[in-house]
């Protein structure tokens, strides 16, 4: 059995550490998507009324601190890199699955979402088409594509990166030229982003900082790189908090642009696609079609790829016991695939994309993802109090700061979003009390 990523008994091959800092970075950065914001930026503006800019700045400082326990979790467990290992080794293994569950609602959401936002992307080039048949349309060609087998690539995802790049370079190049045709604007229009005194709200603000969180869903990714990363002890942590950094940065340049071309006070066409047209007002139908057409791709390839990540966590909880393992742990002989989980994912895209606004999926998938978070927070702290006691008062800190600045935001999710999402982790209690009378968890003993 293998000892450590590199360090093998005799006749054992390991993963080999290849992984360079700058190569967790890029990962990160990939993973996130440097167009992150863009999607949900109608949905901040609108909660925040008018204050993207601080909001994605306020969830960098909780994701920062976050990023430092995930960061220290990753160091004491090298092998695992999630939330629900974490906080089933600190804390306990009842709660460890309490956050798979959560993490379940997580995964089954953002394929959820994808297939919203495909639908009101791809009707910006057919409006006379309704929604419903976009969605029906989505819903089965995301979830066909996977029961076939087909996944996204590492080179397909770096390409796609490189893609969005140049875009948002042409969005950027584009936000400068419609600037410079301004005439004699004041110091406090280009401040107005940040603050202004007009439309500012705290209430709105921190609903609109709890739903800025999506732009930094993934960070955590980087964790799982650790048995292939040169010295992960250093590189790992660094790497997690870094990709938060840049992300936080370039969205927020992202935001900022985009909050001084639009108009205050002016409606959106669709506020689910209206970063498509801010950037239609500042270059022209060109980039308009451009912006819809990059960011159609690439949530495209992430609707695909999260419905089969979320259909593998299906599967690796069916073949724990912590779900029926006759349904969720069972593999096509054909694909090779959790077919039963693709199909039951698919089914539930298609009625939530019939039910669920693009708002109500981000702020739910937010829920469990700030759950998850304030477990990993505690986790940490825990973990330091254990190893070090009082010496390990900074590290704590943070992570306290972090568990506090989650409950924060996640306290100012919507009242609705609040109620599905508790439903939620009630079944799931209800569901591991079942369970738990037939099944053993990990970590636990009989």
């Amino acid at each position: 059995m293998a000892t450590a990523a590199g360090s093998t008994e005799p006749g054992i091959v390991g993963l080999k550490r290849s992984l360079r800092f700058r190569d967790l970075i890029l990962y990160g950065i990939i993973l996130i998507q440097p167009t992150a914001p863009m999607p949900v930026f109608g949905v901040i503006y609108q909660e925040s009324r008018g204050h993207v800019v601080t909001a994605i700045l306020l969830a960098m400082v909780a994701m920062l601190l976050t990023s430092f326990s995930y960061g220290r979790m990753a160091r004491a467990y090298p092998h695992g890199g999630s939330a629900f290992l974490y906080v089933g080794k600190e804390i306990h293994p009842s709660l460890g699955y309490i956050t798979g569950w959560c993490l379940v609602m997580d995964y089954t959401l953002n394929p959820l979402i994808c297939t919203i936002w495909c639908s009101r992307a791809a009707m910006n080039f057919l409006p006379g088409v309704p929604y419903i048949a976009f969605a029906v349309f989505f819903a089965i060609f995301f979830t066909a594509l996977n029961l076939n087998g087909v996944e996204t690539s590492a080179r397909i995802n770096a390409g796609m990166a490189v893609a969005l790049g140049l875009v948002i370079l042409l969005v950027l190049a584009a936000a400068v030229r419609w600037l410079l045709l301004l005439s004699h604007p004041t110091a406090s229009f280009f401040l107005n982003p940040f603050y202004d005194r007009a439309t500012f709200n705290s209430g709105g603000l921190l609903r609109g900082t709890s739903i800025a969180v999506l732009t930094y869903i993934g960070f955590d990714g980087i964790s799982t790189l650790t048995d292939e990363a040169k010295d992960p002890a250093r590189s790992v942590p660094r790497a997690i908090v870094l990709t938060c950094l840049i992300t936080g940065v370039l969205a927020s340049i992202e935001v900022y642009v985009a909050q001084l071309a639009w108009p205050r006070g002016m409606a959106f066409p669709d506020i689910d696609t209206a970063y498509v047209h801010v950037a239609g007002r500042m270059g022209g139908p060109m980039l308009f079609l451009i912006v819809n057409a990059a960011l159609l791709l690439a949530t495209i390839g992430s609707g695909m790829a999260s419905q089969l990540g979320a259909a593998r966590l299906l599967y690796a909880m069916g073949q724990d016991g912590a779900l029926p393992r006759r349904f969720f742990g069972a593999v096509s002989r054909k694909n090779r695939i959790p077919r039963n989980n693709v199909l039951l994912i698919g089914a539930i895209c298609l009625a939530g994309a019939m039910v669920f606004s693009y708002q109500l999926g981000t702020e739910l998938l937010n829920f469990g993802a700030l759950l998850a978070f304030m477990g990993v927070n505690l986790s940490s702290m825990l973990r330091g109090w254990r190893h070090g006691r009082w010496s390990q008062w900074f590290p704590m800190l943070l992570s306290l700061g972090g568990m506090a600045t989650c409950l924060f935001l996640w306290i100012h999710l919507g009242p609705l979003a609040r109620l599905v999402g508790t439903i939620w982790a009630a079944v799931g209690i209800l569901l591991f009390l079942i369970r738990r009378r037939f099944t053993v968890l990990p970590g636990e003993t009989a």
